[in-house]
């Protein structure tokens, strides 16, 4: 069984997809990671974010994989060829990069058929932005996470405080406001609620009532 949830950037869609499956006892595949560990790879090696086919070779040269701990579903670690980027993928710059990078028809098509064939090997969580609309969509339970721009950047601008980052929530702001744009109107796989994806807005929710309401929308639809 599928579990896809897309959903705009800093709408918790990563937390909350590791906290479903593990409770569920289903594997998890953040899509995102992937994205970022292209990103974080571009950087590295001086690659413009809009040279394409650069961009591409990248994706089509260097293994992702996941890191697990043995019994638990969710992975821990992210690896892109042999350097592990865990926390590297979570910066502002990487936050900043990604959106080009994702948004790259050569990166995506390299990493189609990845994410496809993980997510049909067996019970899985898979979030992102396109996974009920492209990557799997005849996912069983579709479920659209997104809550306002405010709330997301205040979200982020503490996870940013927390690990010692100094980004004025401005800029967080604006930064999501920007990566909405791009997302909504790029050329391959734009962002958009799937038809038949059930929209859960965690705007006015903390992390536990969000959880409990995905938990209720996937029960009622698979029963």
């Amino acid at each position: 069984m599928i579990v896809a949830i897309d959903g705009p950037s800093g709408a918790g869609k990563s937390t909350v997809a590791k906290a479903v499956a593990k409770e569920l006892g289903f594997s998890c595949l953040d899509t995102g990671a992937m994205y970022r560990a292209i990103a974080w790879r571009a950087l590295q090696d001086g690659v413009a974010l809009d040279d394409e086919p650069a961009l591409g070779a990248i994706a089509r040269t260097y293994d992702i994989a996941f890191g697990h701990v043995e019994g638990d579903p969710v992975p821990r670690r992210v690896f892109i060829g042999d350097d592990e980027v865990t926390d590297a993928i979570r910066t502002a710059e990487i936050d900043r990069a990604v959106s080009p990078v994702s948004a790259a028809p050569a990166v995506r098509e390299a990493l189609l058929d990845q994410q496809r064939r993980i997510g049909n090997a067996g019970d899985y969580v898979v979030e992102g932005r396109d996974i009920g609309t492209v990557v799997l969509p005849d996912a069983t339970v579709k479920i659209f996470l997104t809550a306002s721009p405010e709330a997301r950047a205040t979200r982020r601008w503490k996870e940013y405080q927390q690990k010692g980052i100094d980004t004025p929530y401005e800029d967080v702001l604006a930064d999501v406001k920007q990566r909405d744009y791009q997302d909504t109107h790029r050329a391959a796989a734009p962002l958009r609620q799937a038809d038949d994806a059930q929209l859960l807005d965690t705007s006015e929710m903390n992390f536990e009532q969000s959880l409990e309401a995905m938990k209720k929308m996937i029960v009622e639809k698979v029963g």
